[in-house]
């Protein structure tokens, strides 16, 4: 068993960047913003700001959410992130945080086929400069105040709200850069909201403390992807989901060369991931973290099931948990309890076992919804899909689950037929159906609430 560091914080401050005015922070349009440029667009909209505790972030351009969190922190806000921008759940974030400054672009960018979003009344507009300044103060941030909170997808329930310190965020972003090798001049593509934690710290506090540069975007479809990768300069990394890289993979989308492939939020499948590393003659990279507490391990898919932590973490068994496991990370004040069992291997290395509330218990046998989702999708012709558990499976002996797929051209009994030939049949769907789209959130997830809605309205139509 690893041990663990000492748990404590770092006592003092943290610039808000350590990058020399001169080096590119960021590629916007066809324009390398430096970081004397962006320390005089961060003191310009900070004077705006009125006095707040908190401050929403909404803004879609990469380069403004990053403007709007240091001008937010520089002025001693917390900066609360949700890839959610739904009415609904703004107007929860409103009711819980009610001394807010909301903070967006001239317009959301629309993902997935979204409506144009326009932002409350009252909303700080956020843009650069328009005339470059020279340069600005770099804030000194207290390494414990709380910097961010970030919100769970609510996957399995309510999303939940987990504060991260300036420390925490910055030794998590060194920590990334270390293990990725990111050198001086590596520019980052990313197809994930900044708003979500994982696309926060690869593209927005990386840059501010590891010599790097990201790119504003959007980039979502295939060509917009292809297009940013083209505009980086080399070495270029792609910061992505499972998902999108299925979707990239199957448009054929031609690449320019890409040093490495990043992927998080969901178990990457290793043929899809050889498939790309053969496709873009590259490196697939897994991230292994969760909003409570970031990024804290790695992987290169291909290589096996086992993941390396980070210098900064340390895993140890949780008190008065059966078989849980705890995560010491660098910055935070206390331990973060896994969602995950987990087999500690020794020299900062572990596997995975499952999720806690993953595994489906039917007819005396376990399963994990994570490997019945995989099988699924590698059904051939399923372009997207997902096994769904009713909500009387533990009371109800003639329960069953479902299954809901994307699967343009191929028929429901041809999907149940594949599923026979590789699944227990205690764990077989009661029905497949197929629909147009799943609900997924803007970096793949299904929140319940979505997924709950998408089976009224199959009963609805049934």
């Amino acid at each position: 068993m690893t041990e663990p560091p000492p748990l404590r914080l770092r006592i003092g401050s943290l610039p808000l960047t350590n990058r020399p005015e001169a080096d590119v922070l960021f590629r916007r349009r066809g324009e390398a913003i430096t970081v004397g440029r962006f320390l005089a667009d961060v003191a310009a909209l900070a004077a705006r700001l009125p006095a707040r505790s908190h401050a929403l972030n909404l803004c879609a351009d990469r380069y403004n959410a990053l403007l709007a969190f240091a001008a937010a922190l520089s002025r001693d806000q917390v900066v609360l992130l949700s890839s959610d921008r739904s009415d609904r759940r703004l107007a929860e974030i409103a009711a819980a945080y009610p001394d807010l400054t909301v903070m967006a672009d001239a317009e959301t960018e629309a993902v997935g086929g979204e409506a144009r979003w326009e932002p409350p009344p009252g909303a700080i507009r956020v843009a650069p400069l328009a005339v470059p300044g020279r340069g600005g103060p770099n804030p000194a941030i207290p390494s414990d105040r709380v910097a961010v909170i970030g919100f769970t997808s609510g996957s399995t329930g309510r999303p939940a709200a987990h504060p991260k310190s300036w420390a925490a965020l910055v030794a998590a972003a060194v920590a990334a850069g270390e293990r990725f090798a990111l050198r001086d001049g590596t520019d980052m593509v990313a197809t994930v909201p900044p708003q979500h934690m994982y696309g926060f710290e690869t593209t927005i506090m990386l840059p501010l403390h590891v010599p790097t540069t990201s790119h504003a975007g959007p980039c979502f479809y295939p060509v917009e992807v292809a297009e940013a990768l083209q505009a980086a300069a080399a070495p270029r990394v792609l910061v992505t989901t499972p998902l999108q890289l299925r979707a990239l993979l199957g448009a054929a989308q031609a690449m320019p060369s890409v040093a490495a492939v990043i992927s998080a939020t969901a178990p990457l499948d290793p043929a899809l991931a050889a498939a790309v590393e053969a496709a873009w003659n590259t490196r697939v990279l897994e991230i292994y973290g969760a909003t409570e507490m970031g990024s804290i391990a790695s992987r290169r898919t291909v290589e096996g099931e086992s993941w390396t932590l980070y210098r900064s973490v340390a895993l140890r068994p949780a008190e008065g948990v059966p078989d849980g496991t705890e995560a010491v990370v660098a910055g935070m004040a206390a331990p973060v309890p896994l969602a995950d069992a987990v087999a500690l291997e020794g020299e900062g290395r572990f596997r995975l076992l499952g999720r806690r509330t993953d595994i489906v218990k039917l007819g005396g046998k376990r399963a994990s919804l994570a490997s019945l989702n995989r099988i699924l999708l590698g059904i051939p012709g399923v372009a997207d899909g997902v096994f769904a558990v009713p909500d009387d499976l533990d009371r109800n002996p003639a329960a069953r689950l479902a299954v809901f797929a994307v699967a343009p051209g191929l028929a429901a009994e041809t999907i149940l037929a594949a599923l026979r030939r590789e699944i227990e049949p205690v764990f077989l769907p009661r029905s497949v159906t197929l629909v147009p789209c799943l609900p997924r959130d803007a970096v793949g997830k299904l929140p319940r609430a979505a997924l709950d809605g998408l089976r009224r309205q199959v009963v609805g139509l049934a």
